[in-house]
């Protein structure tokens, strides 16, 4: 009897387990499904996700913490297919690795959509903490536990708290978390509230978080604001600590805020009354003050006049004779001084002050106690190519030049008769205080030297008269002379050497060559002025006026040559 070609029922069963069975369990593999419990032995729940053989889990794996797993048979779970059969024909089933694929595909969503995950932080390893995402363990770096650093992290430890994912790759199970990210996100909306509550001008307290040397930060409830050093009082403060201290509660003025960068400045001197306001009445222009030196600078000093008002006295205006000292060799800090207003700039909040206009003037002081003709002793300080500095009374310096040293000898000479550090004595020729000169003459008080402006013949020298001088020295600019044998020294200007250009040159004059000329006048230590042009002018008005007329047809040439044969 034939076979029939209809396969029986077995034969379709064995057929479907041949081509489909190994291929279906095998897909299995590596995947979540989902599973009935069929059994609770001892610690391990038996579990039927459809494949040949049911599988195991241990109880543990299904606990949370220190909750009880509190399963029962029947209930459906979800599990990670391992393998689908091992050694013992048994199906390797976890649940902790479904939760942990679980988590990871909730975790890829939520990263992608920039969402905070929250974990717990519950170990640590190098350069950083683990924390569990529900399932998946992340890496927290140390950086960002938190926006400063955190010397113990124990309070932070097992305790439910928001992240942010910073970066995660899936293939190689890593993922790295923020806790610092959130924080300063959580801050910046907290910020942001606090601020719109706030407005410029607005009295608040604070309490002093943080001093610097530029200022101190100050804590307005959940937001800080800048105190900067200069606006903390209207009076130098040198360094924040002087006013404030960490911990103390101020009252401030917010001065300003800044909505992009969220910055807030503050005040406290601006809730005190403006010292400048009226500053240019009650320091006049020219007003003595006394003042406390406060700071000292390379151009100048500080010197506070009353708290928040200080004036600057430049290194010009510190002394009368000491000139290019450091203001620091003049006065020191703390020190009171006197000083005199010069100008005051209330808009700028400026006042200029001078120490040395406090005191009197050296050379007015020198011109009333020593007038013109006294005898004066001092050392000779310097020796110059044109004569001596003699140190004075009142730190001031008298010059003797050249030609005033000695008679009869030229300036070369007298200049090397003496040396720096020498004693000398000299008399007062003249003192120019708006110049800060004073004029000496050593020969002056040699036995039988003529006073200044006196003749050789005794009687004084008178501005049109005309006297024979010698040469004592040829200059560039003109000659050095003296009337007579030992009368007065006197100077010709090249310009009065003569009427014209070709004799207005000093190199036609030599040494000792005696000249006629005219007194024309003296200087501020009575030295007489000379002038031949002077002499040769007068000489020809007066033999115009002589011996010329409008009718008797001589020319100027006859008049000159008749006024020389008579003479």
């Amino acid at each position: 009897m034939a076979t029939s070609a209809n396969p029986t029922r077995d034969d379709f069963a064995k057929m479907l387990d041949e081509q489909l069975g190994g291929a279906a369990d095998e897909g299995f593999e590596g995947r979540v499904v989902k599973g009935t419990i069929t059994a609770i032995e001892n610690d391990k729940a038996v579990i039927d996700v459809g494949l040949k053989s049911e599988g195991r889990v241990a109880l543990r794996e299904f606990a949370r913490g220190e909750d009880e797993h509190g399963l029962k048979v029947g209930d459906e779970v979800e599990v990670y297919v391992d393998r689908v059969e091992n050694a013992d024909g048994e199906a390797m089933l976890s649940r902790d690795r479904a939760r942990r694929e679980a988590a990871w595909d909730k975790l890829e969503n939520e990263f992608g959509e920039g969402k905070r995950v929250e974990g717990v932080i519950f170990g640590r390893v190098k350069g950083g903490f683990t924390v569990d995402l529900d399932g998946a363990v992340a890496f927290l770096p140390g950086s960002q536990v938190d926006i400063r650093p955190v010397r113990d992290v124990a309070p932070l430890m097992d305790v439910p708290q928001p992240f942010q994912i910073l970066k995660m790759d899936r293939r190689r199970g890593n993922i790295v978390v923020s806790r610092r990210a959130v924080l300063e996100e959580t801050r910046a909306e907290q910020r942001s509230e606090l601020i719109e509550k706030l407005s410029e001008g607005q009295v608040i307290d604070g309490v002093v978080k943080n001093i610097t040397d530029y200022g101190a930060f100050v804590d307005l409830g959940g937001i800080d604001g800048l105190l900067h050093v200069t606006d903390m009082s209207y009076k130098r403060v040198n360094h924040p600590s002087e006013v404030i201290n960490i911990g103390d509660t101020v009252t401030v003025q917010i001065i300003r805020i800044n909505q992009e960068t969220q910055r807030i400045s503050l005040g406290m001197k601006q809730l005190e009354s403006d010292p400048w306001e009226g500053a240019a009445v009650k320091y006049p222009v020219g007003a003595k003050l006394n003042g406390t030196v406060t700071n000292i600078t390379e151009y100048g000093a500080f010197v506070e006049l009353e708290p928040g008002i200080e004036g600057l006295v430049h290194v010009s205006e510190m002394s009368w004779t000491k000139k290019n000292v450091h203001p620091g060799k003049i006065v020191s800090t703390s020190q009171e001084v006197e000083v005199m207003v010069l100008e005051v700039d209330s808009d700028k909040r400026r006042i200029s002050l001078g120490l040395k206009q406090a005191q009197q003037n050296p050379w007015e002081a020198f011109a009333e106690k020593h007038p013109v003709g006294t005898q004066v002793e001092g050392e000779v300080k310097n020796a110059t190519e044109f004569g001596l500095f003699i140190g004075l009374d009142g730190d001031v310096d008298g010059m003797v030049h050249m030609s005033d040293i000695a008679w009869g000898i030229s300036g070369e000479d007298a200049l090397a008769l003496h040396r720096k550090g020498e004693e000398v004595s000299a008399v007062v020729l003249d003192v120019d205080v708006e110049k800060e000169r004073i004029s000496l003459g050593m020969k002056q008080l040699e036995r039988g030297a003529p006073a200044a402006g006196v003749a050789a013949s005794g009687d004084s020298l008178r501005r049109g008269q005309v006297v024979t001088v010698s040469v004592l020295e040829v200059r560039d600019g003109g000659l050095e002379v003296q009337a007579g044998e030992d009368g007065a020294t006197g100077f010709i200007k090249r310009s009065d050497l003569g009427r014209d250009r070709d004799e207005q040159r000093p190199d036609r004059f030599q040494v000792g060559q005696k000249v006629d000329a005219m007194v024309t006048g003296f200087d501020r230590s009575k030295k007489p002025n000379f002038s031949i042009k002077a002499r040769q002018l007068a000489e020809e008005k007066e033999a115009v006026e002589q011996y010329g007329s409008s009718d008797s047809g001589a020319s100027l040439g006859d008049i000159l040559g008749e006024a020389l044969k008579n003479r």
